[in-house]
């Protein structure tokens, strides 16, 4: 076995111990290093994204500078997909932002208050005909096809469907099949690339594995919005509950599948609307935190660990995630108060971030040694614990700083 497989294999055993609430050899160092790469490179973050191969040079020299235990760039990394579709919900670097704007995702109603009882309805149905000629620009034909429910009648429906498939149809099915193909090409990218990061002795990122949410999340962000989400919540509560139902059941069957033939064992879930000040401690109790609960559980009984983004802060609704099995689920805290976390989380979950993001921008270095020691120290504590970034992303941090964040970590983190 080289140096480098040796390495990666500690890398690995580093983070599933900790994940397990295990207290492994030092504390593992996660780095979401994102948009940092064109920083690095001294290019824009459009170039990082549509340059593949420039992208993933990139990653490889950063992670053989900083030695982390994990680390992953930009994420979502490929706007191709997105931009053949013409996706309204994102806007790309030198595609509606700034060549150096990161990402950003761009809230719609596509699902109108009143029609709620048609997704329910045949929910299949609505997100082709309805939806996605709403959310993408160049899918717009798909709203020209029949009824799916006509397949019951086989060949009858082809022949239908047929007559329909010139103009926009048409363009929209070529378009979607160009799409697929973009994603496939991806996929084939992002294994080769797997594999020269485990020939560097890197493995997976922490964060590898289906993206799924928290149902009232997933209807927030793709369907409602936030004003109609919080309008919903007023005005029509059991039809609420009842698409998030639906799209639990959705999330689940995706999930637990991708694991199964990946052989995955982990699912990470960003969460955006259950912090403190979107909901209130009754909402929650109704229309977030059950339907959430349930998929995590169900994730657990499928042999798969959660990998949760606590978005925002989490302070007043830590007891909760106490209801969670130990050492099942891992949490990644954004800016809940990381040393309460650890009192009141500590025996139930891995603990995963602390670290300010505007601290790896503008120090100073004291700071930040001051910050991992007290972080390695306190949170460390008897393990169970993951060094990050309060968010998954470093853009504008400075390589200076950085390194005196891996220094500290690696100096104050073994046990």
């Amino acid at each position: 076995m080289s140096e480098a497989e040796k390495a990666g294999e500690a890398r690995a055993r580093r983070i599933a111990e900790a994940m397990r609430l295990g207290r492994p050899d030092m504390v593992p160092l996660v780095m979401p290093i994102g948009y940092m790469l064109a920083d690095l490179g001294r290019i824009t973050r459009r170039e990082l994204l549509e340059d593949p191969g420039k992208a993933q040079a990139l990653l490889e020299q950063a992670a053989l500078e900083f030695q982390p235990d994990s680390i992953h760039g930009p994420f979502p990394a490929d706007p191709k997909p997105y931009l053949l579709l013409g996706d309204r919900m994102t806007v790309w670097p030198g595609h509606g932002v700034d060549e150096n704007t990161q990402f950003q995702f761009v809230e719609s109603e596509f699902l109108k208050a009143d029609e709620y009882d048609a997704f329910l309805e045949d929910p299949t149905d609505w997100i082709i005909r309805t939806y996605l000629p709403r959310a993408f620009a160049n899918l717009e034909g798909l709203a020209d096809m029949p009824p799916l429910s006509l397949f019951v009648f086989g060949s009858y429906y082809l022949n239908s469907l047929g007559v329909l498939a010139r103009g926009r149809l048409a363009e929209s099915l070529r378009t979607f099949a160009q799409a697929v193909q973009a994603v496939a090409e991806d996929a084939d990218r992002i294994k080769r690339n797997h594999d020269r990061m485990v020939a560097l002795g890197f493995p997976d990122s922490f964060i590898a594995g289906p993206t799924i949410t928290a149902p009232f999340d997933a209807l927030s962000d793709a369907l409602r919005g936030m004003r109609g989400i919080m309008l919903d919540v007023l005005r029509q509560p059991d039809r609420l509950l009842a698409a998030q139902e639906k799209l639990a059941r959705v999330e689940l069957e995706y999930a637990i599948g991708v694991c199964k033939a990946t052989g995955c064992g982990r699912a990470f879930l960003p969460l955006h609307r259950g912090s403190d000040g979107f909901l209130s401690l009754k909402h929650f109790e109704t229309l977030y935190w059950p339907q959430l609960r349930d998929i995590l559980l169900a994730l657990v009984e499928h042999g798969i660990t959660p990998i949760v983004f606590y978005e925002g802060c989490w302070d007043q609704r830590l007891e909760y995630l106490t209801e969670l099995p130990k050492g099942k689920t891992v949490g990644w805290f954004q800016a809940s108060d990381i040393f309460r976390v650890k009192k009141v989380l500590g025996d139930i979950m891995c603990i995963v971030g602390g670290m300010p993001n505007s601290l790896l921008k503008a120090g100073p270095a004291a700071e930040v040694r001051a910050r991992t020691r007290r972080l390695c120290e306190e949170v460390g504590e008897g393990g169970g614990y993951m060094m990050c970034t309060a968010v998954g992303e470093m853009a504008g941090s400075d390589p200076v700083l950085v390194r005196a964040w891996v220094d500290a970590t690696r100096e104050f983190g073994r046990y």
